[in-house]
């Protein structure tokens, strides 16, 4: 049987891996603080599995061979990656500079995740392919900061933004045809402002 954790569902509305990471971290505008989604290696499979960069084979071999030791240490990773694009993604929306840290941080695992790859021929071209890292309980961080540099490596991240909702403030790729979005989605933030307002509520009683 699944646990509840394997069961978790994400609401991925972001339209890129990377910034759905930083949406894990909910509410952190939020002055009663912010929610982690991502709580152990279980939660971090199943964002990558559903983010559709890992697949139900290799999570199931991730849940066997990784030990509680090292599933920590990968969530921490996870953690200071999703970290780092958030400092950078907000700090450019709202005008201001990024820490050294956070680029620092980004360099690090960005060589790291380079260093799991090979260079390899695809007819005629070239491409990077992953060199063992599926059976290694950090591939998932690997995945996800992969799809990280490809995004703030291009012209893609110019179209970044942020959920008008002051406590929201979800990220998503505006690709509506005057990028003129403003919320990361009407319904499924309405609810979760509902559903918050519910929770605060009873934790009083």
């Amino acid at each position: 049987m699944q646990s509840e954790q394997q069961d978790r569902t994400f609401q991925l509305i972001a339209g890129d891996p990377a910034l759905d990471l930083v949406n894990t971290l909910d509410w952190r505008f939020c002055e009663s603080g912010p929610e982690e989604r991502i709580a152990n290696y279980d939660d971090l499979l199943n964002f990558v599995e559903q983010s559709g960069l890992l697949t139900p084979k290799q999570a199931k071999t991730l849940r066997r061979v990784a030990t509680p030791y090292a599933g920590s240490h990968v969530v921490e990773e996870t953690r200071g990656l999703r970290e780092a694009l958030s400092d950078l993604l907000y700090s450019g929306l709202d005008g201001r500079n990024s820490s050294a840290a956070s680029l620092k941080t980004l360099e690090r695992l960005f060589r790291e995740a380079r260093e799991q790859t090979r260079l390899v021929r695809d007819g005629s071209r070239l491409k990077w392919q992953w060199s063992g890292a599926e059976t290694k309980p950090a591939f998932p961080v690997w995945l996800l900061t992969r799809a990280a540099s490809r995004l703030l490596l291009s012209e893609n991240v110019q179209q970044v933004r942020a959920c008008a909702n002051a406590e929201c403030r979800w990220l998503f790729m505006d690709t509506s045809k005057n990028h003129t979005r403003r919320w990361c989605d009407m319904k499924l933030c309405g609810n979760r402002m509902k559903a918050r307002r519910y929770k605060a509520l009873h934790a009083a009683d």
